[in-house]
């Protein structure tokens, strides 16, 4: 199936009013509507159903008409990374189809320029070039309104100011700032669109692990200088990020306590939450048509392909990944120790703690498909007990 513009006009309801977002009362924490809905297909369904969510959001009228909207998609990892012969639109990145329909929802919207931008791994030239290199589409978001952008961000911004610093509100729980790619601090809408996925180091990979990428490996990625921003990536951010067995450049603000423990399950959950405390995040759609268990990428043993045939979105970071952790059969407020967080830290948590929003369920309107009969027990089918062994039978898929 063809999926230009004619395509994306097909089946749309036209975006409504706008996305609410109402101010807590005083000693309630942020939160915000999550919708959930099935889906099986990338296509005419997919479009649908998003639309339909929307909606029920409330919109996205007045939250985006006339303004620059920028979608942090999810492409971890090198281009070569496979699940066995299963693209990797299908089982752990975004579909270039469900990019391409948000897109053009948003224009139809009225979002004056739309911006798809990834910190491509260890990647120093165009975003367009790393997805040909991973056969991974770009013309299918191109083609789906007439003002959009692709802006690898891993990388210095190209305008007049290459980095631009977000503080952290609180002063943060790892780092007190951060230094990114100028092209977030022109965005007026930043929308997160990921996979559903497990984590194995942060529990879970929703919309908010999503924030990891927004990251320049050129100040937060190994080998660069000690003083200044690389010119190129050499790395992940293993160094920084998962080790702290180093700071950034000196350009840019050093974590609060180069004391603190240096395990990755302490670190990575409290490095996105600062981020999510940063970088205001104002729409969140989570797909599960397909996706894998147990594991970020594929992981052996670990990781199986999975069909759930679900969506979730939101307009709170940490309520929506609290109803997407929900649906996967996990408890969103469980503590270190406890799956999917046996060996880290609870983002959800810490970032509920920064203010960004609450993750108690009991707190959050859930829109559409309920969550219980939504579920869908994701170690059921990979994690820690299949590290030796693969789970016998088909790949799982909701019935």
């Amino acid at each position: 199936m063809k999926l230009d513009r004619r395509e994306f006009m097909a089946g749309i309801s036209t975006a409504g009013a706008s996305l609410t977002r109402t101010e807590p009362a005083p000693g309630r924490l942020p939160t915000g509507p999550v919708a959930i809905a099935r889906c099986r297909d990338y296509g005419e369904e997919f479009l649908s159903r998003t639309a339909t969510m929307f909606d029920q959001l409330g919109g996205l009228g007045r939250l985006v008409k006339g303004k620059t909207v920028t979608i942090k998609i999810n492409l971890t990892g090198s281009t070569a990374t496979r699940m066995d012969h299963t693209p990797a639109g299908r089982a752990f990145w975004n579909h270039p189809r469900t990019v391409g329909a948000v897109i053009h929802l948003l224009d139809k919207a009225g979002a004056r320029r739309i911006r798809v931008v990834e910190g491509a791994w260890t990647w120093g030239a165009s975003l367009e070039e790393f997805m040909w290199k991973a056969a991974w589409n770009p013309k299918l978001l191109y083609g789906a309104a007439p003002r959009v952008e692709l802006i690898n961000t891993n990388i210095a911004y190209k305008g007049s100011k290459p980095y631009t610093r977000f503080p952290v509100p609180q002063g943060g729980h790892l780092f007190p700032a951060f230094d990114l790619n100028s092209a977030y601090a022109e965005t007026d809408v930043l929308v997160s669109m990921t996979k559903l996925k497990e984590h194995a180091t942060a529990g879970v990979t929703l919309s908010i692990k999503n924030y990891f990428g927004i990251t320049p490996t050129t100040i937060y990625g190994n080998k660069v200088p000690l003083d200044r921003p690389s010119l190129v990536p050499y790395g992940g951010r293993n160094e920084i990020g998962h080790a702290g067995s180093r700071q950034p450049p000196s350009s840019s603000p050093p974590e609060k306590d180069p004391t603190s423990p240096r395990d990755a399950g302490y670190r990575i959950p409290r490095f996105i939450a600062d981020l999510a405390a940063a970088v205001p995040m104002h729409l969140q759609l989570i797909e599960g048509i397909e996706t894998i268990a147990g594991a970020e990428l594929p992981r052996g043993p670990l990781t199986a392909f999975i069909q759930p045939g679900l969506l979730v979105a939101g307009t709170n970071c940490v309520s929506t990944d609290a109803v997407a952790t929900a649906v996967m059969g996990f408890d969103p407020m469980a503590p270190k120790g406890t799956a999917p967080f046996e060996g880290c830290d609870n983002t959800l948590l810490l970032a509920q703690e920064l203010g960004v929003g609450t993750c108690d369920l009991k707190q959050i309107e859930v829109i559409g498909v309920p969550i219980k009969e939504a579920l869908f027990n994701f170690r059921q089918y990979g994690g820690p007990r299949f590290q030796r062994m693969r789970p016998e039978g088909r790949p799982g898929r909701k019935s």
